[in-house]
């Protein structure tokens, strides 16, 4: 009886002992997955602390008319898509500058002629398949070869390899400075070698979402990728919904039809600047209004002086302080969010006595310049009243064209105007007055040496400050008038967070959008 007693105690320590070890182990397991979590995500893919089950609708009205980023030029389809759905090799943050990607990091020769990024580990496509430095290869090869949208900024490429699965080596035959902000843009994406789609109606990449549902002209449905690699969308679901007016747009959004909207006209969102229901805020684009000078050698602003002359007539300051769409004077032409930016607009003070006197030093004064033919697109016919008025108040008679925007960008393509208001979308415009081919019929040996010198560059110090040389110079002999960049808004229900404010014109990453 003893014996059968002492058994059953050491039974029951031995069950209690075996208890506490199985406690002890599975409290361990939960603490490491806890910590796993919070310092290694990509121990449990898909587990984010910002993930929900949030659904979030944006209005646009710029819809896409095909979802081939390859071939459509249209910035629509990029809008809707890079970031989101694909992924580039590097990428940008708000404020325009240069990050990570699928590059975890990258480095560049001394004599910048060759770039070796390293990828990150574990990456792979919403359709599970992985995506490693082979897919990198195959895509800038596939840019090139088919001469898909973006391949104009590797002309410099001359051969691009992938000593192992997480690196690749690009070789320039030249140095280009502008390389890692083309592959944060179409250049840079990675596709799947072994997709079969119709890319026309059909998109899938590494991205934080996957295309659900395209309705061509009306919608853009994205869901959460699951198969995601890096940090889950915070929203479940976003839909983008595309609109022909943007009042419509915005009552939308007032009836609680749409969480987010974006329009054009930064006027439209007047009525909800002053409703706690919404939150209105603005940013900054790439994208530039200013007055063109065709500097054909038959114009008579092919003389230096005479587009000095308008430059001192119009009173840029003003224009940009009261326009609705400004997001502050510009003065040069590169933009505040765009690299080797500097205020130039103190170059040409509003000084109408100084635009007077150019004008008197040609020999029969305001008579020289003659009827001046200003070509104005419809959208902004006030501020070429206003230009007009400015133009007159020295002296000068203006003939004041307004047409469609359409007819008014091929006039300035043409060359048929004298003066032209355009506007640039900020991704080359720079460029132009650093060639001898563009549309403003510019050339100038000091500015062109000037960008070549840029050009030439092997680091980004360099280049920022050659930019400034560049954009001094061109500036200083007023190949153009550069009013003002462009103001992006972003209007939204005041639960939704996470959201950019600049350069929303044309890239709109929507993973850390959510509502509360």
């Amino acid at each position: 009886m003893h014996k059968q007693t002492h058994k059953r105690n050491d039974d029951n320590s031995l069950r209690s002992w075996l208890v506490f070890v199985a406690t002890a182990v599975a409290l361990s397991v939960i603490v490491w997955l806890v910590w796993s979590v919070a310092a290694h995500r990509s121990v449990l893919p898909g587990i984010s602390s910002a993930q929900s089950s949030a659904s979030v609708s944006v209005g646009l009205t710029d819809a896409p008319d095909s979802l081939d980023i390859r071939t459509d030029a249209a910035p629509a389809v990029e809008r809707a898509l890079l970031g989101n759905v694909y992924e580039t090799l590097v990428t940008r943050d708000d404020d325009n500058a240069i990050k990570p990607g699928l590059a975890k990091s990258w480095k560049v020769s001394d004599d910048g002629l060759t770039y070796t990024f390293t990828l990150n580990s574990g990456m792979r496509f919403s359709n599970g398949d992985a995506l490693d430095s082979s897919d990198v290869v195959w895509s800038l090869q596939q840019i090139v070869q088919n001469k898909y949208q973006g391949v104009s900024a590797l002309n410099a490429l001359k051969s691009v390899t992938n000593p192992n699965a997480t690196t690749v080596e690009l070789m320039l035959s030249h140095t280009d400075p502008t390389l890692l902000r083309a592959l944060s843009g179409r250049a840079g994406i990675a596709y799947d070698a072994q997709a079969n789609q119709d890319y026309a109606t059909a998109a899938f990449g590494s991205g934080p979402f996957t295309l659900a549902k395209y309705d061509k002209g009306s919608s853009i449905e994205l869901t959460r990728n699951e198969q995601y690699w890096g940090d889950q969308s915070a929203a479940e679901r976003v839909t983008l919904r595309y609109y022909d007016d943007e009042a419509t747009m915005v009552k939308d959004l007032q009836d609680g039809k749409l969480d987010m909207a974006l329009p054009t006209n930064t006027d439209a969102t007047n009525a909800l600047v002053n409703d706690a229901k919404f939150t209105v805020k603005t940013g900054s684009s790439t994208a530039k209004v200013m007055l063109a000078f065709n500097n054909d050698g038959n114009s008579i602003f092919s003389d230096q002086q005479a587009r000095q002359a308008i430059r001192y007539a119009v009173d840029t300051k003003s224009i940009a302080g009261s326009r609705s769409d400004s997001a502050g004077a510009l003065g040069g032409p590169i933009g505040q969010l765009e690299p080797g930016y500097e205020d130039l607009t103190e170059l040409f003070p509003f000084d109408q006595a100084k635009s007077v006197s150019m004008i008197s030093y040609f020999a029969t004064g305001a008579a020289y310049f003659g009827a001046i033919n200003f070509v104005v697109p419809q959208s902004y016919e006030s501020l070429g009243k206003t230009v007009t008025e400015q133009l007159q108040a020295v002296g000068l008679t203006v003939n004041m064209q307004v047409t469609d925007d359409a007819t008014a960008a091929q006039r300035v393509k043409d060359g048929q105007y004298e003066v032209a208001i355009t506007v640039t979308d900020g991704t080359d415009d720079a460029a132009a007055f650093g060639t001898a081919d563009n549309v403003y019929r510019y050339t100038n040996g000091e500015a062109q040496s000037a960008w070549t010198n840029a050009m030439a560059a092997t680091n980004d110090k360099d280049y920022q400050d050659r930019l400034h040389d560049f954009a001094h110079t061109v500036s200083q002999d007023a190949a153009c008038d550069w009013l003002y960049t462009k103001k992006t808004v972003v209007a939204a229900a005041s639960s939704v967070t996470g959201y950019s404010t600049n350069i929303t014109d044309r890239y709109l990453p929507l993973a850390k959008v959510t509502v509360k």
